[in-house]
């Protein structure tokens, strides 16, 4: 089994786009030539998902996707984001071009422009369909994703196994088990 993990933050964090995400993501995957898990968390979840069912729609495509793992993905993503931050805050977000926000892989602040949330608007998690095993770790104590709404999308999707686990956003309580279903779903010893 080949572990890759390539930096979605490139080439900063200030000028992200959803669209450049899944580039990164297709690119990583190009010249593999085994099959494929794809694993996500949060914002990672909601991209693996979408570049999945962009494979998924495209016949032919060499290495396919075999599985996505989601932990506690941000399906609804700008509208979420346009929910938490309020009228007030999203306007000045658009005029200033940037917003401070926290980044939970540098645990930090860092600040994000506003080409980003233009950008993730276009993304429908309600249509996106990636049309392979699908394994989604959400925490019932999530304080950044609705369980329920994770619930609600899972419900309607037979590919999708939903495991709602007592845990928070980042699922630390179950790294283990996460784990070990991950190497289950790649077909690794």
């Amino acid at each position: 089994m080949e572990f890759v993990c390539p930096d979605l933050n490139l080439p900063s964090f200030s000028e992200l786009t959803v669209t450049r995400m899944i580039a990164v993501a297709e690119a990583a995957l190009e010249d593999s030539t085994v099959p494929v898990t794809l694993v996500g968390s949060s914002l990672g979840a909601f991209v693996a998902l979408h570049a999945a069912a962009r494979r998924a729609a495209r016949q032919g495509t060499p290495a396919p996707i075999d599985s996505v793992v989601l932990l506690a993905p941000a399906l609804e993503l700008a509208g979420a984001l346009a929910d938490e931050f309020g009228p007030e805050k999203m306007a000045s977000w658009e005029s200033t071009g940037v917003l401070p926000v926290f980044h939970y892989g540098e645990n930090a602040m860092a600040e994000l422009g506003w080409s980003f949330m233009r950008d993730a608007r276009q993304y429908d998690t309600a249509t996106a369909d990636a049309r392979v095993p699908t394994l989604v770790y959400q925490g019932t104590r999530d304080e950044v994703v609705s369980p329920d709404e994770v619930g609600r999308w899972a419900a309607g999707r037979p590919n999708v196994t939903l495991r709602m686990v007592e845990d928070g956003h980042q699922l630390l309580d179950h790294l283990d088990a996460i784990w070990a279903d991950v190497v289950g779903m790649a077909g690794a010893p």
